[in-house]
């Protein structure tokens, strides 16, 4: 597996700094990978060379900047920041996104993310950001910015129905507010299992969050199709 390539980009004055994943051959699409609220990390950055062995390329996206934290409680920190302002966030998020099409342009783009980057894909759906494929894991559902007009990209969303993060009324009005909009989405609910579950450096059969190997194995299965479908080989 090689190593991840630099990227640097900006959010007007803010510079940020991406992380691609290159296939070995062409790109059949190119994916903007949105992290946990960690930012950057071993798990996230796994996913993104997963992408690129599948034939795409990955771009693992940076909320922070210069400023990114380096421990779960500066990061939680950093995370509430960056959620007080949504609109803000949303260009921040759409920073990602262009620093992807320069670096992969004229191919489908896609965008996945996980824990607050599962939000970020769904929120920049919301926005109007036109890719073929959004997909969210272990993702927060509640906007302060429900969508008003059409999604244009379809909608993935694995969900661990023991997530103590998304109650299950965020879960219903997540349904009601996608079907006002007349959103094309595919919603994966597993019973029992709880936030975190794609990333195998959380202990399994601990309190949120925590790993479960068939829900990930089975969300991860939902992905590859959908990407079949809009980028085939």
């Amino acid at each position: 597996m090689s190593a991840l390539e630099r990227l640097g980009y900006a959010d007007g004055p803010t510079p940020l700094t991406g992380w691609l994943a290159r296939p070995a051959g062409p790109a059949r699409a190119a994916v903007a990978v949105f992290p946990t609220f960690i930012n950057t990390s071993p798990g996230v950055e796994a996913k993104a060379q997963a992408l690129a062995e599948a034939g795409c390329l990955a771009l693992v996206g940076d909320f922070y900047g210069p400023d990114a934290p380096h421990d779960a409680q500066s990061a939680f920190a950093a995370m509430e920041r960056l959620r007080a302002d949504p609109l803000a966030m949303r260009r921040r998020l759409r920073a990602t996104l262009a620093a992807l099409g320069g670096a992969a342009p004229g191919i489908p783009q896609i965008a996945i993310g996980f824990c607050l980057g599962g939000m970020a894909v769904l929120e920049l759906a919301r926005d109007g950001a036109d890719f073929a494929l959004a997909a969210s894991f272990h993702g927060l559902l509640a906007t302060p910015l429900p969508a008003t007009a059409p999604i244009v990209p379809r909608l993935l969303v694995c969900h661990g129905d023991a997530d103590s993060l998304v109650p299950r009324a965020d879960v219903i009005a997540f349904w009601e507010e996608m079907d006002r909009v007349g959103a094309d989405w595919h919603f994966l609910s597993f019973a029992g299992v709880e936030h975190g579950f794609t990333n195998p450096l959380t202990p399994a059969h601990t309190p949120n969050p925590a790993y479960h190997p068939l829900a990930d194995a089975q969300s991860w299965r939902a992905l590859m199709g959908l990407i079949d479908e809009v980028a085939p080989r």
